[in-house]
């Protein structure tokens, strides 16, 4: 019996002993811990670049197709202003909120004064200008009070409705309206309009479109 098992034990596939785990010393495995949480570290870095681009918005859309289709005013602004576009994407953004305004950039080519109360571009680019859903037109810092009422911060003008500081409020207006082209680095009203009527871009002297 004893034999036999003898014999069939030599007959059966001796197993290969296991290899030994490869225990890294102290120093190489930080070393790899830290090559391994640099790379991941890189990687994220490289979907955060890619996270981060902006695209930016295409100047030919129309206005029109990102205004509020029951809008109660309207908003003619100047989109080549840097300054002003400001305050724009500012009121774009709580507008998003409420529907009220639309907005219109004189500045595009899509503008047309048939379709904002007969406002040429020369008119428009003299002063702001709003545009209720009754056809009420307003204008200086009214516009600016019925705009920001719209969207809930009407706080802000709610003083320029009174005597005398309507009138302080306008006249302080009227001069950043006068001086916007010269404190924004544009050339004056008169080039931009020669430049656009030399293009094509103006009818005549006071219907201009882009």
């Amino acid at each position: 019996m004893a034999s036999s098992l003898a014999r069939l034990g030599a007959a059966l596939p001796r197993a290969r002993p296991r290899a030994a785990a490869r225990v890294m010393p102290p120093g190489r495995w930080d070393a790899a811990a830290l090559g391994a949480s640099r790379r991941a570290a890189l990687n994220v870095g490289r979907c955060q670049v890619h996270s981060d681009v902006k695209v930016a918005p295409t100047s030919d859309l129309k206005d029109e197709d990102n205004s509020s289709k029951n809008w109660r005013i309207k908003m003619l602004y100047d989109g080549d202003c840097p300054l002003c576009m400001r305050e724009v994407n500012m009121l774009r953004e709580r507008n998003k909120s409420y529907g009220a305004i639309k907005f219109v950039d004189i500045s595009s080519k899509y503008y047309s004064p048939d379709d904002n109360q007969g406002l040429d571009y020369e008119t428009a680019m003299g002063r702001i200008h709003a545009i209720l859903s009754d056809g009420t037109i307003v204008t200086d810092v009214e516009a600016f009070r019925r705009l920001y009422e719209e969207v809930g911060l009407g706080w802000v003008y709610a003083v320029t409705k009174y005597e005398p500081v309507a009138t302080m409020a306008n006249a302080v207006y009227g001069v950043w309206a006068k001086y916007r082209m010269q404190i924004t680095g544009r050339p004056p009203l008169e080039e931009i309009m020669a430049s656009r009527k030399a293009t094509g871009e103006c009818k005549d002297d006071k219907v201009c479109k882009m």
